[in-house]
């Protein structure tokens, strides 16, 4: 052997051991890892749908809060005060059973021909011109009403719905008996605008005494919210949702509140927030009809002060589709740890058929021998 070569000799038996030992339990780790970083990765897209459904609910917060100050602004205005004043002094030279009569009898006549005349005036004050303008700024105040003690609109957009509508929750909740209250009813909808909306009310005070004398309403459009809410998609088959407490969906991608569907997501998200892991987590992972679905919510804290708006906001997407990158990766790690077995058995296979053909040459080579061994 010269000095500047090296050879080595190698076994192919050995060689394929070797490869065996070293490539199988590769596979099986990577096997592994791809599950690891399935199960991750779902912790993360869960965790991120969860952070968008956070601010998303922020944005409902924020609108809503948003639009009851802008109402208060209304209610608050020198000359919003100071007509409801003049109104409420109408009913000092009356007494309470010749008011209510008198009320009754203009209701009656509100949507006929005789109310006109009081319509017409009143739309076309001072105060409700100045409210038009309100409107004209921003197109989301629908209508806006302002009312005196008695519930009678003494300024309005357009003319109201009802003359006195004392009966109404609205007026319950806005009045609170006598003491004020902000009151935010649920989402509705408006034939003659085809908007959807929420009507909020906010109490008129006397100034200095703070006694409550009247109220200002608004009907708000919210298909922008809802607009901004759903317009943003992760992937095809992602969606975001806002739903009532009852499951009703409020707000999805096609869908208005008005045809009262239920979300089949809301089922699940519900059920984990029945427990104190799934409220921390943030998200869950539930069978759909479509397939399963990883769904992040949250609360927009909207209930604990408007109790009409209970809603949850649901960010979901397709867990095939989201998960597409690690599938990929999964079939692959499969197909290694199949082709570690094959290759397994293939050399178990070898080393059975070797060694069964070495016995059969050792036989064929020492005859005597074994015959030996028979006549013994």
């Amino acid at each position: 052997m010269s000095s500047d070569s090296l050879e080595i000799k190698v076994s192919l038996q050995k060689l394929l051991v070797a490869l065996v030992i070293i490539i199988v339990p590769l596979n099986f780790l990577g096997l592994y890892l791809t599950s690891e970083g399935h199960t991750s990765l779902q912790q993360v897209i869960g965790t991120h749908f969860q952070t968008i459904a956070q601010a998303d609910a922020t944005t409902a917060l924020q609108f809503v809060n948003d639009r009851v100050i802008d109402v208060g602004a209304i209610a608050t205005e020198p000359a919003v005060v100071d007509a409801v004043v003049e109104a409420n002094r109408a009913y000092e030279r009356k007494s309470a059973e010749a008011t209510t009569a008198s009320i009754a009898e203009i209701d009656k006549q509100w949507d006929m021909p005789a109310g006109d005349t009081i319509v017409k005036a009143m739309l076309s004050s001072p105060v409700s011109r100045l409210l038009q303008r309100r409107r004209e700024i921003d197109p989301r105040l629908l209508k806006i009403i302002v009312a005196d003690e008695n519930g009678v609109p003494i300024a309005a957009t357009d003319k109201p719905l009802h003359y006195a509508p004392t009966d109404n929750p609205y007026w319950q909740g806005v009045s609170a008996q006598g003491r004020g209250g902000i009151y935010v009813s649920g989402v509705r909808y408006d034939e003659e605008s085809t908007n959807d909306y929420v009507r909020i009310g906010f109490p008129i005070y006397e100034k200095g005494s703070q006694r409550f004398i009247g109220a200002a309403s608004a009907l708000i459009d919210v298909s922008s919210l809802f607009a901004r809410l759903t317009q943003a998609q992760v992937g095809r088959l992602e969606r975001t949702i806002v739903v009532g407490e009852d499951g009703t969906v409020i707000s999805a991608l096609n869908v208005a509140p008005s045809m009262k569907l239920k979300s089949e997501e809301y089922a699940a998200v519900r059920d984990a927030l029945g427990s104190l892991q799934g409220r921390q987590a943030g998200y869950v992972i539930a069978p759909m009809r479509g397939g399963s679905r990883i769904m992040g919510f949250a609360d927009t804290g909207l209930k604990q002060i408007y109790p009409n708006l209970a809603w949850f906001v649901m960010v979901s997407q397709d867990e095939r589709e989201a998960l597409a990158s690690v599938r990929t990766l999964g079939y692959f790690a499969v197909l290694m740890v199949l082709v570690g077995l094959l290759m397994v058995t293939l050399l178990a296979a070898y080393f059975f058929l070797h060694r069964k053909q070495q016995l059969a040459d050792i036989e064929m080579a020492n005859p005597e021998e074994s015959s030996r061994g028979q006549a013994a």
